[in-house]
Formats: structure tokens, sequence, C-alpha cells
């Protein structure tokens, strides 16, 4: 079991977010057209002060930039990794939808490592610059270590070591170390690591898949918390992380189902994250009961009862029904409450419209501020 009873690293707020916003409609027609690079940066900025200026009007305390920037919530900032490229692909990703996702693969081209000039620390920057301590906390999140090695298939690996399967992991995790703390010399107190493939990886069907792959899919679920782990432990006192776990967002559509039995463990005790972000908006996502596992003390779990998947309200007596379940497997100190998942986990956004956005943000406000008297 990891300590992690220190005071200064627990969640912020009693409301958060996990982080993707829908696209406003600029950036939307700058990155379709499209215009040269120094012009959609601008349009960019002036669409991130509107998703601010958005969270900030429902009343919540954390912000992000909406990942306006990105296309996709991890193959981005991935690619952006010196190592690893994104190419064209003959397959997209397999969801629950007519919709296809962009035909596009990681490959490992060299030796791993994040970049002193990464652009997304330049994105957590500007973000930070629109966000007054009397507003709250910036925020940025990226893809955790797990997205590198879930998606990366064997025959992709065309940098030769990393055959090796032990040299590939270390080096990611020694790559996520380097970004963790890059980040917080950028001033970034608050990290969240987007690792969902522990919820993939208790799907029948997904857990399937990786033994076709040669792959133990309960050896991974220990192999990505020891990555995780060896990326955050020495980071900062007073740098807070959090970790979102959803089972696929695309056009509100999704790509696993399962519980979290069989990472809880792991993800609650075997890794110092402060702030969990777990989807349970739907019977998909299991039941509450692993909950039972987080340890005492001051790491929070961020329930996700409230779906982003649609614009259909859920009801405060609901809410706080959900909250009455939750607090038989674990304190109602230790809990708090996100969305989910984010609005649009690629720049394609989910089936809702900004309206209802913005309306499910106020009623993460209006949950925490019910049940907690604070948001």
């Amino acid at each position: 079991m990891i300590d992690t009873n220190t005071p200064k690293r627990r969640a912020p707020h009693r409301a958060d977010h996990v982080g993707s916003l829908l696209r406003p409609a600029a950036i939307q027609a700058a990155r379709n057209a499209p215009v040269p690079a120094d012009e959609l940066t601008a349009i960019e900025d002036a669409g991130i002060r509107e998703l601010v200026d958005l969270q900030r009007a429902t009343g919540l305390k954390v912000f992000t930039d909406g990942e306006a920037r990105r296309a996709f919530w991890h193959y981005d900032f991935m690619g952006m990794l010196t190592g690893l490229d994104m190419k064209a692909a003959t397959k997209s990703l397999d969801f629950k939808t007519e919709h296809k996702t962009p035909p596009i693969e990681p490959h490992l081209t060299g030796p791993l490592d994040f970049p002193a000039d990464h652009p997304m620390l330049r994105h957590f920057t500007y973000l930070q610059g629109l966000v007054s301590p009397e507003d709250g906390v910036a925020k940025i999140s990226i893809p955790g270590p797990s997205a590198c090695h879930f998606r990366m298939e064997p025959e992709n690996i065309d940098h030769a070591p990393y055959r090796d399967p032990d040299l590939m992991v270390q080096d990611i995790a020694k790559t996520y170390k380097k970004a963790v703390q890059a980040f917080y010399d950028a001033g970034c107190r608050y990290l969240q690591l987007d690792d969902i493939f522990f919820a993939y990886l208790s799907d029948p069907k997904q857990r399937e898949m990786r033994r076709a792959k040669g792959q133990d899919p309960d050896k991974l679920v220990d192999t990505y918390a020891w990555m995780l782990e060896e990326a955050i432990k020495d980071r900062p006192e007073d740098m807070v992380i959090g970790m979102h776990m959803c089972r696929g967002n695309f056009r509100s559509s999704h790509v696993a189902e399962g519980g979290y039995d069989l990472a809880a463990d792991a993800i609650f005790n075997r890794t110092s994250v402060d702030v969990y972000f777990m989807e349970y908006d739907t019977e998909r996502a299991g039941g509450l009961e692993p909950l039972k596992l987080l340890p005492k003390g001051h790491k929070r779990v961020m329930a996700g009862f409230i779906t982003t998947k649609t614009g259909t309200l859920e009801s405060p007596d609901w809410l706080k029904a959900k909250f009455d379940e939750a607090s038989k497997y674990v304190d109602l100190d230790q809990l708090g409450i996100a969305p989910q998942c984010g609005f649009a986990s690629t720049e394609h956004g989910n089936a809702i419209t900004v309206e209802y956005e913005k309306r499910k943000l106020e009623l993460v406000v209006s949950t925490a501020q019910a049940i907690w008297g604070e948001s």
C-alpha cells in the first residue's frame, strides 16, 4: 500500500470536471479550413478564453483549456513525445457507433523522451495566465503512461530495442517522470493523467483481445500501476495528481464495459494518486463496491454520476441517493463530484449542446454545495 497522507496533496475542490469541452465554433472552423499556424493559435487563444469564461460562469473553481488545441485526448500529446510518431493506419478505434475515428496509430521510432519544448507546457502556461488565484486552480489533463503501451501495436514498434517489453515499459515510465517534473516547473500544481485502460482491462472482450496479443491482462494492470507510480512518486509535495478512468468516449459512444473490481486495489493502493475521476453514469460501469478499497486519508473519488454523453439532466434527488449509496463503501468526506468523462474527448464532440454542457457543469457545482456545503 502506498502512503499518501500528505495534507497538501488533496483534491482542491469538491466540484471538478474531467477536462475536455465542446470546441468553440471558431476553433472548429479554423481547424477544418485549415488556416496558417499562427492564425490558428490566435483563434485557439480566443476560444480558450471563452471556455474559461464558461467555466467561471458555472461556479467551477477548477479550470482547463477544454483540450481545445487537440484532435484527440491522447494522440496529440503522444505524438509530441520524442521517439513516438503518429502515422496513417488502415483501421479506426473500436467504438460502438457508425462514426469512425480518424485512422491513425502511434509508432515507436526511436528512444522515448519528453522534450523540453513539448507544446503542452505552453498550452498550460497560457491557461494559467487566464486563471487568477481568486478564480481557483488551473489544471491540465494528459494521457497517462498506460496509453503509450495499450495503443502500441507490436508491429508498430519500429525501434528495435523496444521489442524488449520490459525496456519499453521502463522508458515510458522515465519519460512520464520527466513530464511530471516539467509541468511542475511550468507552474502546474494540479496534473491529471487519463489512465482509462485500467477500466478497459475489466472488460471480458478487451481482456480476451489482450490475450490474443500474447499479453496477460492481470499483469498489465500491475504493470500500468507500476508505470504510473514510477512517474509520480517523486513529485513535489504540493503537486496534486488526478487520474481519470472511463471506458471510451467518442461522439457519445463507448468501447468497454465492466466494473472497477479487477483494478481497484492497484489504482487505490499501489499508486500515490490523490484524486480519482471514476465513470459511474450507467450500469456498464459496474457497482460501487470497489470504493471500499480506497484507503482512509486524503485520497478522494470524484464520482462520475453525471453523464456527458447526453443532454438529459440528472435529478438532484437521484444524485443524492447515489452518494448515499456510495457512502456505504467510503466515507462521504473522501468523495466529490465530476461528470463521468469529458464533453469532447476528440474534436468532434459528444451529442450534446453547449447549453446543456453548461447546465451539466452547473449541476456538478450545485450538487457539491448541496451535499458538502462547498464546491
